[in-house]
């Protein structure tokens, strides 16, 4: 990526966390005209700078570096059937059911989110062979995220339907999203809701680090290459520490 693009994408994530470019510099240890001009792109981002940066965004390295080309590599693996069609406002419900259950405890930020997300689409994948939202995650360093998510995330903050808010966990930065609507409780089936409480009970105390460390023990992470888009066929290799299926009664 160019100092350019990465420069826009360094403003634009610095100011969905609502930070000016003072604070900004201040966590990065450098002045003010810096960050000015790292988002200017006059000036190039340093190795220790990056690194710093994926923690104050909760991102990784690879992630800030991506070029943004991805959703069109994302449609293409849909049309060539590798993976399943996107439902997006099952998306938006189960996102919204997950932060009505538990978003407001205080270990619940963007990572945490992505893999809650994460492990509700596949278990349901594994369990069921059909999906619960579609969604395509992307394997990167702090576990799978789902690549559709910031766009949903634009589109539910314009229809004033949840709420992004920058916050700190252990005084480390931390984004927050608050659901200003309750979820359609009738989009989602019984199955749908048992599976997702499931997740919730089970994983969603775990901090970033934590619940980081545990995606990627999962087979269809490990299985898969960095950046590149994760297979939901590869649930049915998974460990049984992992796996939700009785193969044994299939």
């Amino acid at each position: 990526m160019n100092k350019k693009s990465l420069g826009e994408k360094i403003r634009k994530l610095r100011e969905e966390c609502r930070l000016t470019q003072e604070e900004l510099a201040r966590k990065l240890g450098i002045p003010r005209p810096s960050v000015s001009q790292i988002e200017s792109g006059q000036r190039e981002v340093t190795a220790k700078e990056l690194l710093a940066l994926s923690h104050i965004f909760e991102t990784s390295t690879d992630e800030l570096l991506l070029e943004d080309n991805r959703q069109r590599k994302d449609i293409k693996l849909r049309q060539m059937g590798k993976l399943p069609p996107f439902n997006k406002e099952m998306f938006k419900q189960v996102l919204l059911y997950i932060l009505n259950k538990c978003g407001g405890k205080p270990n619940v930020g963007k990572t945490v989110l992505y893999k809650l997300l994460y492990f509700c689409d596949f278990n349901y994948y594994e369990k069921y062979e059909e999906p619960l939202t579609g969604a395509a995650y992307r394997k990167i360093m702090h576990g799978p995220a789902p690549c559709e998510f910031e766009d949903i995330i634009a589109e539910m903050e314009k229809n004033k339907q949840i709420q992004e808010v920058p916050s700190s966990y252990y005084d480390k930065p931390q984004i927050k999203y608050l659901a200003l609507v309750e979820p359609d409780i009738d989009r989602l089936s019984a199955g749908q809701k048992e599976l997702i409480d499931k997740v919730i009970e089970t994983l969603s105390d775990f901090d970033a680090n934590k619940i980081s460390e545990y995606s990627h023990d999962d087979v269809p992470w490990q299985a898969t290459e960095e950046k590149e888009i994760i297979d939901y066929e590869l649930v049915f290799y998974r460990t049984p520490a992992y796996s939700v299926r009785s193969y044994s009664e299939d």
